[in-house]
């Protein structure tokens, strides 16, 4: 069975560009303009239609649906879907799987063309291209497990998020204060001088995507970076790719099936366990290596952008190749 043309109605910004690969490996994808639909240009909305369906993919933190896309598309997928909350339990609305920026100019550019110049602000262009290209580009890998006592975190501090700060910053304390650890990483300094009293969680080094990420892999273990709003970090998909164990606080935002607790990620429900969990990982390497392990398979069955494609395919109800 052939599977009918993918039609994009506007040009995403580069944060939905791993769905837009999705889209790109699993049909033939062509760019077809809506005018009704310019607007939401360089937003975060991949905005398709299939097989007669409309389909909206809405990429941004958990601030509610849009309801203009609401109304017109058949289902739409909110990558942040809060629990318990009135707009996002709205019929049409869907969650989807973790996922990450990569990527992808030569199909940027081939997609969209002209209209990158024509529809987008020189400006908007020129850091799209910028942001695109210091991301890594997606590969499908084989599980790259490993143990060793390296652990690296570095991260922003957030004027509006104090309670993500200080769980962070407790995470790098707990690395820090393990002498079995060879700890990497801290938090960036701010611009405006204010690093809101953590000046012992600070380094100085900024870390590039691409480095970060490769950081990142190495890592002994790794921490589900809480979001705004409650959003979960797109590092955590990457995370899994990298067979990285990973500690999480319960999930805020609803997916289509969660990860298991000591099956694919580690769930902590107080910083004071940081320790507990560190303990345990040197303790008992067999348990580190099964979640690491079991993150991945998570990953390769649900996250990669052909298996999350064929998930909301399935459900907007539209037919599938074999």
């Amino acid at each position: 069975m052939k599977l009918p043309v993918i039609e994009l109605l506007s040009i995403p910004n580069f944060y939905s560009s791993y769905y837009v690969l999705g889209l790109y490996q699993t049909g033939s994808l062509k760019y077809r303009p809506d005018r009704k639909f310019e607007k939401f240009n360089n937003r975060g909305y991949v905005i398709f239609k299939i097989d007669g369906k409309l389909g909206v993919i809405d990429n941004h933190d958990p601030v509610g649906v849009n309801d203009e896309l609401y109304q017109v598309s058949d289902v739409y997928f909110a990558t942040n879907k809060l629990l318990n909350h009135r707009e996002y339990d709205q019929e049409k609305v869907r969650p989807i799987f973790p996922h990450y920026p990569v990527n992808i100019i030569p199909i940027y550019l081939k997609l969209f063309g002209l209209d990158l110049l024509l529809k987008l602000k020189p400006k908007d262009f020129a850091r799209e291209l910028y942001v695109l290209k210091s991301r890594p580009k997606y590969q499908e890998v084989e599980p790259n497990y490993f143990f060793d006592n390296y652990v690296f975190f570095s991260g922003s501090t957030w004027k509006k998020e104090p309670w993500a700060n200080q769980i962070r910053a407790e995470f790098i304390r707990a690395c820090k204060a393990d002498a079995r650890i060879r700890f990497e990483g801290g938090f960036i300094p701010r611009a405006d001088g204010n690093n809101f009293g953590y000046d012992q969680e600070l380094n100085k080094v900024k870390y590039p995507p691409k480095r970060f990420s490769e950081l990142s892999a190495k890592s002994l273990l790794s921490l589900n970076n809480p979001a705004v709003l409650g959003a979960v970090s797109w590092r955590l998909a990457e995370y899994w790719g990298n067979s990285s164990f990973v500690i999480s606080f319960p999930f805020a935002i609803d997916l289509p099936i969660s990860p298991k607790h000591g099956e694919h990620i580690h769930y902590i429900t107080d910083s004071k366990e940081y320790a507990e969990v560190i303990n345990l990982i040197f303790e008992n390497p067999d348990y580190h290596k099964k979640i690491a392990l079991g993150g991945y398979d998570f990953f390769k069955q649900q996250c990669t952008p052909s298996a999350q494609i064929k998930y909301i395919l399935q459900e907007l109800k539209v037919n599938q190749a074999p």
